[in-house]
């Protein structure tokens, strides 16, 4: 097929510009022959979609650059967000949507004889995290872009992500995510910012002229920052916002020497070395090589990202007054906690500011997000990995720590024990740095991301803290785009939500709340049990065809995906599973309705007892899947849970499971997508449940389980998991059929520590809302059989969602803690 060249300017913009089928239909035959180098009708499925990614890129870069002049041209106060983790799914659709491109682009290709959907599963997720924390981060992106914020993410650009999960004989095994084996197209190289960034070395301290010490960290080996850019388009695209992600590169490529002299092995390490730092997403941290992996990779993005921070500042002020005033920071919990200490390291040792002033300016530049109320998840690092690997930012934590602990002295005198508690440095057999207190300590504020959340924080995990810094801690409940997580995974209640209430909740989801009038009226019901019924339809194809398993789409589908940790409970849901599946081969009528059973979940490689859980879940289905017909019931563990797959599931789901153990989830989103598209919660008091359940109404949410205070007061009392084993005989005959080796007949012991761990501890308190769980569980089943009841339940959690969309959180962190303003295309004019 001959692809039409531009005859003029006009023309020519057109092609790059054009949002029209036409201009659309040439631009991408044009990228297939110009930048793919193929004949048309010769291009293979992936050549195609990368020629529709740049078509589309085409049509964003130009909001891209005006919005980048913009923000220059005034001066803005931007918010650079430092996280380890982006969880951003695909890019192309969501693209689309945002752009308003959707409906001409499936036209233009429809004229050539090409699949807008099939191009759609061509593109690979970008699998830069692990879970809530990478989505949040994508979230909030894409609200602050919308909402046009003048905002930059800063991340790792890591060649290998979140592993590709396979499940082989029911075991979890991992293999390398090669997201980037074919290239990406939405990102741009920007090898002219490269940034050059230090390890090892050592410190030189001087005087100055004027009689203050000076450090100069001088030595040790450098490794150079590539800096990738990705365009963050806003719903609308009025505002493109950036994703600058850093990928590590040797400062020399190779040893020519060596090479001349047939040391090829040795003439490549220092390019190994270097570039294994952005090569994978969380390495294991078990060894100590892993540990100085992981700190290498923490402090290599945040240098990178401080002194781009830097050059964009110094761009437009020539000294650090008002560096504050255009500069806001937020560390996406704890991981870039680092960034304090180096941002202090350039004040003070290169731009030569005095300690106060740059401890002022840091201060007021940092804010915290906090995300785990658990102590082992709060990073520390051994001192001795410190001295080596970063001896001058130790030296400066020690500084700060010296001056924190006189504050703390001054305040408390004589209280030694909250001395040792509160300081950066813990004293024990091997020191270690506190990173989350260096967090607390240089920020001005400090957030938790759920009410409870925010209030454990204050009166348990940062308590010392609070007590010092009281006006510094506030709550920011988390937010998920209702661009991604609605309009763009649920077109079919999507549509029959605009059509109902216009399309204005896209961009303000309080508008939801107009659907409540409609929670009764029978067309409307019939529409939405409808969507709901033919996305159920659709996954129980993809999943036939993904895993030669076969759900009835009459059945309850109920929903565990997240990932697989034991607080977060699937063993309690894998264990009512047996429960159920015992109840109904002994009482054939007692199953009144078909359940679906659906998991999705990664358990990090080292953690074994998350592993175990997956082999039990899979061991489960073998054995419910093999008379389903009989019982009513079927359970799937669905392999490499990820963005792509999740935005197939969530519009899916009947029930959301939400059972973690009270006070130990930080917030939860995956609670805010179910309910959102239309799925009702079962559910402890646990994060963002809570203001789920006060704001969708307790009658329509299933709540059971210990509260936050009562599971304390469990384990205060010596609570063990024999107690419940031999009072409830439910539970013992559950835990007996697992210890039989029913569910691992090649290997009868292999559930034993399961067992074991729930018998003689049960740390997540398991066993003891196991009861409350199964009578919520009727109580779900009682209302499915009541379709009025159900539909009209899952209407209002729809319509009560708006208080869970990111932009409402993205307001909040940008009037709170930012001191940001939105800066819109006509303010330019």
């Amino acid at each position: 097929m001959n692809s039409p060249g531009p005859k003029g300017t006009s023309d020519a913009v057109d092609l790059r510009t054009g949002r029209t089928p036409d201009a659309l239909r040439r631009s991408f035959i044009e990228h297939v022959e110009f930048t793919r180098g193929k004949n048309f009708d010769a291009a293979s499925a992936w050549d195609r979609y990368v020629a529709l990614a740049t078509t589309v890129r085409d049509r964003l870069a130009s909001s891209w650059v005006r919005t980048n002049k913009r923000h220059h041209l005034q001066d803005a106060k931007r918010a650079y967000y430092l996280s380890a983790e982006y969880l951003l799914g695909r890019a192309l659709g969501n693209n689309l949507i945002n752009m308003g491109l959707w409906d001409a682009t499936r036209e233009a290709l429809s004229r050539l004889s090409v699949d807008l959907t099939s191009l759609l599963e061509m593109e690979p997720d970008a699998g830069l995290g692990n879970g809530g924390l990478g989505r949040l981060a994508a979230c909030f992106l894409d609200s602050l872009a919308t909402l046009d914020y003048p905002a930059i993410g800063y991340g790792i650009r890591y060649e290998f992500g979140i592993f590709t999960q396979d499940i082989v004989n029911g075991y979890q095994v991992e293999r390398a995510d090669e997201w980037l084996r074919f290239g990406n197209p939405w990102e741009l190289v920007r090898p002219d910012r490269a940034v050059p960034v230090r390890f090892y070395g050592h410190v030189e301290n001087s005087v100055l002229p004027d009689g203050r010490p000076h450090a100069r960290w001088v030595g040790g080996k450098t490794v150079m920052g590539i800096p990738w850019d990705s365009p963050i388009a806003g719903y609308g695209a009025s505002t493109v916002n950036t994703l600058r992600l850093w990928q590590a590169r040797a400062s020399a490529e190779f040893d020519f020497a060596l090479f001349n002299d047939g040391d090829y092995e040795r003439s490549v390490v220092e390019k190994n070395d270097s570039e294994v730092i952005s090569k994978v997403l969380y390495p294991n941290d078990q060894n100590q090589a892993g540990k100085e992996l992981r700190l290498k990779q923490e402090y290599f993005f945040v240098a990178c990202s401080i002194a781009d921070i830097m050059r964009r500042y110094l761009k437009s002020h020539s000294d650090f007054v008002n560096f504050p005033k255009k500069v806001a920071i937020q560390l996406n919990d704890t991981h870039p906690a680092i960034a304090i200490a180096e941002l202090m390291r350039v004040l003070v040792d290169e731009k030569r500011i005095g300690w106060d002033e740059a401890w002022s300016i840091t201060q007021a530049t940092f804010g915290y997000t906090n995300h785990t109320l658990l102590p082992e998840a709060l990073e520390r690092w051994p001192v001795g990995l410190f001295e080596r690997l970063l001896p001058r930012h130790l030296q400066i934590i020690y500084e700060a720590n010296q001056r924190h602990l006189r504050q703390v002295q001054i305040q408390w005198p004589f209280d030694h024990e909250r001395q040792a508690r509160m300081s950066l440095v813990e004293e024990g057999k091997e020191r270690m740095v506190r990173m989350a207190y260096l967090a607390v300590v240089g920020s001005h504020s400090v957030n938790g991301v759920a009410a409870l959340h925010s209030k454990l924080l204050k009166e348990e995990t940062l308590k010392d803290f609070a007590e010092l810094f009281p006006a510094k801690f506030n709550n920011k409940t988390n937010g998920v785009t209702p661009r991604r997580w609605l309009l763009s995974c649920n077109p079919r209640l999507a549509k029959l939500i605009t059509d109902t209430i216009g399309e204005g909740w896209v961009k303000d989801l309080d508008r939801l709340k107009e659907l409540e009038q409609h929670a009764d009226d029978t067309t409307f019901v019939q529409a939405f049990a409808a969507a709901k019924r033919a996305n159920k339809e659709d996954l129980a194809e993809h999943l036939r065809a993904l895993m030669w398993v076969s759900l009835d789409a009459s059945a309850i589908f109920d929903v565990q995906i997240k990932r697989l940790h034991e607080y977060k409970r699937q063993l309690l849901n894998a264990l009512h599973i047996i429960h159920l599946w015992v109840k109904a081969r002994q009482s054939p009528g007692s199953i009144t309705h078909p359940r679906a059973f659906l998991f999705g979940a990664k358990a990090a490689p080292g953690y074994k007892q998350a592993k175990l859980i997956i082999r039990l879940i899979n061991g489960i289905a073998e054995v419910v899947n093999s008379d389903a017909s009989k019982t009513g019931l079927s359970v799937a563990f669905v392999p490499n849970y990820r963005v792509s797959l999740a935005e197939r599931i969530f519009p899916a789901a009947d029930l959301s499971e939400q059972i973690s153990t009270a006070g130990m989830e930080a917030s939860g989103t995956g609670n805010m997508k179910f309910a959102m598209n239309g799925a009702l919660t079962i559910g402890t008091l646990d994060g963002a449940n809570i203001e789920i359940r006060e704001l969708v109404g307790p009658e329509n949410f299933f709540l059971f389980g210990l509260t936050a205070d009562q599971v304390a007061e469990h384990k205060r009392a010596g609570y063990v998991g024999r107690q419940v084993y031999e009072a409830n005989p439910a539970v013992r005959e559950v835990l007996d059929l697992i210890s039989t080796g029913f569910f691992s007949p090649e290997d009868r012991a292999l559930f034993q520590p399961l067992v074991d761990s729930l018998l003689q501890e049960d740390r997540y308190l398991v066993l003891a809302d196991f009861e409350a769980y199964a009578r919520s569980q009727e109580e779900a089943a009682k209302a499915y059989a009541d379709p009025k009841r159900w539909w009209r339940s899952a209407i209002l959690n729809v319509a009560r969602m708006g208080f869970f969309s990111s932009d409402r959180t993205i307001r909040e962190y940008a009037k709170d803690i930012w001191g940001i303003v939105p800066v819109r295309p006509e303010d330019a004019q």
